[in-house]
């Protein structure tokens, strides 16, 4: 007589998938240091494998060589961008005359501004002023322990990260043999289309997310070269470089941008800026980031903007860039399990169906 499945209620699974949930997540707190580096070194393995490939086979390098070089050719890609906008400092740095004078302008302004609004003498003012001076410097030691701390932690997890990516590009063979016998052979082949499509989507993401900084750094730069703002080029590389980090990314190149506008123009500058910032944010929100990346990586905008916080609240910064490959990591594993298909519904959100109707429109 065959046995009957018992199928645990809903209640019980979702208690469990929330006790499994809270344990997921204190470990991932607790094991930051190690794992943070390593999801880094996984996404920057992925995107230069099709590099690596190249040089074995049409190169016959050997493997340690590959991998090798094809992190150099990332450090020389980043340190390009950097250079670039370090370039781009250097010219800022050199009209630091004429900075530090519209800044005791500004200053000046703000403090009639208080003293007109508030009631606070200028004197009042600067004796506040350097009370808190005082006291930052009574606290000089530790901001500066803590500062150089922060510096070293910094070197080290991009070290950490380099070190990750050669090692899963040389051991990437091993790696999917050991997924492999992890589970029985019947299911092999769903592990292998797994594998196969989330090496092609976070590739296509991650290009996908330099391809729109790019367009969205040449779009401001032109913007603000039109407008005639003095540092167009270090502004527009600075609303590319901050327009990568999901919804917060926006507020702080606006922030930089009208700051560096303000300190090197007039009013009026300034605001065109920050109107020029939010119109251009505005159009690759609407129109190039569907388009670009969206195509790419079909997530749901709530479950999207839910997983943002999540990992800023986990792992800060960090998190917030690792989240949306993350998830579509997990909508890759859930489309391709039959059990977990409502959940990878929960991740796409509309997308799956208006597809689906749209084939079978074509097909009647």
């Amino acid at each position: 007589m065959p046995t009957k499945k018992l199928i645990a209620p809903f209640y019980e699974r979702l208690a469990l998938i929330l006790i499994a949930s809270c344990v997921l997540g204190y470990l991932l707190i607790a094991a930051k240091e190690i794992i943070d580096p390593l999801i880094f070194g996984f996404l920057f393995a992925v995107l230069l494998l099709p590099v690596s490939n190249f040089l074995e086979r049409k190169l016959r390098l050997p493997r340690t060589a590959s991998s090798f070089i094809s992190i150099i050719l990332l450090v020389t890609f980043v340190g390009g961008v950097l250079y670039l906008v370090g370039a781009q400092i250097s010219n800022l740095y050199n009209d630091w005359p004429m900075l530090q004078s519209q800044i005791k302008q500004s200053i000046e302004s703000l403090k009639e501004w208080i003293q007109g609004a508030f009631h606070i003498t200028a004197n009042k003012q600067m004796v506040y002023v350097e009370n808190t001076g005082r006291k930052i410097m009574a606290s000089g030691g530790a901001v500066l322990g803590s500062t150089f701390g922060a510096i070293s932690s910094l070197v080290l997890f991009y070290v950490f990260i380099l070190i990750f990516t050669f090692f899963i590009l040389f051991y990437r063979r091993l790696l999917l043999r050991f997924i492999l016998k992890v589970f029985s052979d019947d299911s092999s082949h769903v592990v292998v289309d797994i594998v196969q499509n989330i090496q092609k989507i976070l590739r296509q993401y991650i290009l996908g997310l330099l391809l729109e900084m790019v367009i969205v750094a040449g779009v401001a730069i032109a913007a603000f070269f039109i407008i005639g703002i003095k540092y167009a080029a270090l502004l527009g590389i600075i609303v590319g470089l901050f327009n990568i980090i999901p919804y917060l990314g926006i507020f702080t190149a606006l922030l930089l941008s009208t700051l560096i506008t303000f300190a090197t123009g007039t009013l009026t500058d300034t605001v065109t800026v920050g109107i020029s910032v939010i119109a251009i944010h505005a159009i690759d929100a609407n129109f190039l980031l569907p388009a670009v990346v969206g195509s790419k990586v079909r997530l749901n905008a709530l479950i999207t903007f839910i997983g943002i916080i999540i990992g800023e609240m986990i792992w800060g910064l960090s998190g917030m860039f690792l989240s949306i490959p993350m998830i579509a990591i997990f909508k890759i594993i859930f489309d391709r399990v039959e059990s977990l298909k409502p959940w990878g519904y929960l991740l796409g959100g509309d997308y799956e169906y208006k597809e689906s109707a749209q084939k079978k429109m074509k097909t009647e």
